[in-house]
């Protein structure tokens, strides 16, 4: 059966998951923030801003016109950078039903208060409307290159989240589905965190034992924060945890790694970002994890230093030394 799907937001990873609707089968709506950007894919057939080389399938349009593109559609799919959620799903609030729900692919938290996205979206939508995240170890040029991947659709009503799971599972692109929204978020968040951590340690040559080590002391950062949200643990040993967490720590791919490793050899911030000219969500996300971290009394080192990196003109290599000089504990809690 043919579903229609709006998808917002003609980034790479916005792209790339039109590109998987698509093959699947269903009517995709791709919109764009730009008339020019829009008007250029729908001219070409290609992405050439976010994700050149990869041709758009016939039953993908692609439209700047947000009224046009969620009128009468089946599901919408938010795919902006995280800091601009809280926009965006006010603009669509009236085109939304129990029946067509809300899912995003965004990985972060509301600037400014440091809250989880669904906490966003039920505080603008009320509880009737159902939501899911599409979360996992996904590198858009992969994704739209029809490479093996696998993802999770985490959703409060599990029917959901199988329906979005579906709506992807297919083509060489595996989808499986949980009740933890929590776990699934926290994991998609703060990989990215541990992503500019690692890529900070590679850019100062420090070795891959030390690119290992923070990779698991992260994700022991990441469950402590999930345990006082209340998330299950299991989904952050899972493909939204430690998946995505490796996939963004080691893959040459990941905005946030190549960042860290700017930084970490002499790069100031600004000369970074604009170096690779997307969005680097992990800036804005060491900001709110910290946040998070701080409202709910949770311990994160890394992030710590990552932050004050970051935010605070701290040195990178000092910060790698604080990191290995602190006090004697053991590993498990």
């Amino acid at each position: 059966m043919t579903t229609t799907v709006a998808v917002l937001g003609a980034g790479s990873w916005g792209t790339a998951l039109a590109m998987q609707l698509a093959r699947n089968g269903h009517a995709v709506r791709l919109w764009a923030r730009e008339a020019s950007h829009a008007d250029e894919m729908q001219r070409t057939r290609v992405n050439e801003r976010y994700l050149p080389g990869f041709e758009l399938a016939e039953n993908i349009t692609v439209s700047a016109d947000l009224d046009a593109v969620v009128a009468e559609v089946d599901r919408v799919l938010v795919v902006t950078p995280s800091h601009a959620f809280s926009d965006m799903v006010p603009r669509i609030r009236s085109r939304l039903d129990a029946n067509i729900g809300l899912a995003w692919a965004c990985k972060g938290f509301e600037p400014g208060t440091g809250r989880l996205l669904h906490e966003v979206a039920t505080e603008l939508l009320g509880s009737d409307i159902p939501q899911a995240l599409i979360s996992g170890p996904s590198f858009a040029k992969e994704v739209a290159a029809g490479l093996p991947t696998a993802v999770t659709a985490a959703a409060s009503d599990p029917e959901f989240g199988e329906a979005w799971a579906g709506l992807l599972h297919g083509s060489g692109f595996r989808a499986y589905y949980t009740a933890d929204l929590i776990g699934a978020e926290l994991g998609g968040a703060t990989k990215n965190v541990m992503a500019i951590a690692c890529g900070i340690a590679d850019g100062l040559e420090l070795g891959t034992n030390t690119r290992a080590a923070l990779i698991t002391r992260g994700l022991a950062e990441t469950m402590r924060l999930g345990r006082a949200l209340q998330a299950d643990p299991r989904t952050l040993t899972g493909l939204a945890g430690i998946g995505d967490l490796v996939l963004t720590c080691t893959g040459d791919l990941s905005r946030n790694r190549r960042l860290g490793i700017a930084l970490g050899q002499g790069r100031s911030l600004d000369e970074a970002v604009d170096e690779i000219g997307q969005v680097v969500e992990g800036i804005k996300t060491a900001r709110e994890t910290m946040r998070l971290a701080e409202r709910m009394n949770v311990e994160m080192p890394i992030t710590e230093q990552v932050h004050g990196i970051l935010f605070k003109d701290w040195d990178a290599r000092k910060g790698v030394r604080v990191l290995m000089e602190r006090e004697l504990k053991r590993e498990t809690e």
